[in-house]
């Protein structure tokens, strides 16, 4: 019998992951897997890997190694996906603190599926700056909501070239060497706002995108386009909720809340 790995699919606001309870250090090298178990065809295609680790400082770790194998040090949608596997496959309580790469994420598990985490604060590089790509200037914000995430608001986000554009603003000199996350973003009301988002790792358009969701929602409430609790309405179809607590002109605290699910549990063959 060839050496097997189990797995579960679960996805976020149309994010899609593999979890592997990885405590026992199965998988040694976690970008080559990644590459292996993401890919369209021969593996169970998902948007990024999540390892559910031992932790000295929390309940558990959280790692998440994108597609294309290499590493991010947040996931907001992926944070509430290993937060409902914790509690409902490995019985962890509903309420739990884990490691990532950006910090320590508190998270809380509702009923049907509802998972609410608490995200580290937003560092606010820029707040209105001039980019030129393909011929056009456009304005943007940049912040880090555990990755790095650019903020365009746009009218007509659905006409918008997400791919072309996001692709050429992620690998722009300005945001390297690391480039950067991409969010088109849409003021609907006061309470609501639309947003596509090109991630980096990725490299494409996804259905959501959980930091970039808060990125653009901390954007909007500082410049005056919404106020928090603000509607997220992503590009698969469902709505995140952002609260952002203020203390004066300061962030203090951000919540993502949404729904996560099982798709499936499975067994991959090495």
């Amino acid at each position: 019998m060839q050496n097997k790995i189990a797995f579960y699919k679960m996805v976020a606001s149309g994010n899609d992951f593999v979890v592997v309870d990885n405590r026992r250090q199965i998988i040694k090298d976690a970008t080559a897997f990644a590459r292996r178990i993401c890919r369209p065809h021969v593996g169970a295609v998902a948007d990024g890997l999540l390892l559910f680790e031992a932790s000295k400082k929390a309940h558990f770790k959280m790692r998440i190694v994108n597609s294309d194998g290499s590493e991010a040090a947040a996931c907001g949608n992926g944070f509430r996906c290993i937060a409902l596997y914790a509690h409902e496959i490995l019985k962890y309580s509903s309420s739990m603190r884990f490691e990532s790469g950006s910090g320590i994420i508190e998270g809380h598990v509702g009923p049907k599926g509802t998972v609410k985490v608490q995200l580290i604060k937003p560092r606010i590089f820029e707040t209105d700056s001039v980019i030129e790509v393909r011929g056009n200037r456009l304005h943007y914000s940049f912040l880090d909501t555990g990755v790095p995430h650019a903020v365009i608001f746009v009218e007509g986000l659905p006409k918008v070239e997400v791919v072309e554009i996001g692709k050429a603003i992620r690998h722009h000199a300005h945001f390297q060497p690391f480039g950067t996350n991409v969010n088109f973003v849409e003021v609907k009301s006061k309470k609501e706002i639309a947003v596509r988002t090109y991630e980096r790792g990725v490299e494409d358009e996804t259905l959501a995108c959980g930091t970039g969701s808060m990125a653009s929602a901390v954007m909007s409430v500082l410049k005056g386009y919404a106020a928090s609790p603000v509607s997220v309405q992503t590009k698969g179809g469902e709505s995140l909720r952002i609260e952002i607590i203020k203390k004066g002109p300061e962030i203090e605290a951000v919540f993502l809340e949404g729904k996560a699910q099982f798709v499936y549990k499975g067994e991959y063959f090495l």
